[in-house]
């Protein structure tokens, strides 16, 4: 597996990563970088844990609110998704649980 060495506000990292994700590892480094620059020179929150958990949340926020750009699902966000998808499997269990008694 290859090592991909990073730096992520001035802190060097060396991870490893599966063969042809180098790059893709590398952009989410920078990426996270420049959120957690961004939250550091904002000078609202102290500490480099509190600064990497505020970037993370963003992130997370970023990732949950993104919707594919075409299909059957692109009008759903990834969040509204996976709430669908909890909901389908409360249904199905609710279902399933008085055929479990048959057997």
């Amino acid at each position: 597996m290859p090592r991909v060495d990073v730096n992520i506000m001035g802190q060097s990292y060396s991870m490893v990563c599966r063969d042809g994700e180098e790059r893709a590892l590398r952009e989410a480094a920078i990426y996270l970088d420049s959120k957690m620059k961004a939250i550091r020179d904002a000078g609202k929150v102290k500490g480099n844990d509190r600064i990497a958990v505020l970037a993370a949340l963003g992130v997370a926020a970023e990732f949950l609110s993104v919707k594919s750009p075409q299909g059957p699902l692109s009008e759903l966000t990834i969040l509204e998704v996976k709430q669908k998808i909890s909901a389908m499997h409360t249904v199905l269990d609710s279902a399933l649980t008085p055929q479990e008694n048959l057997f």
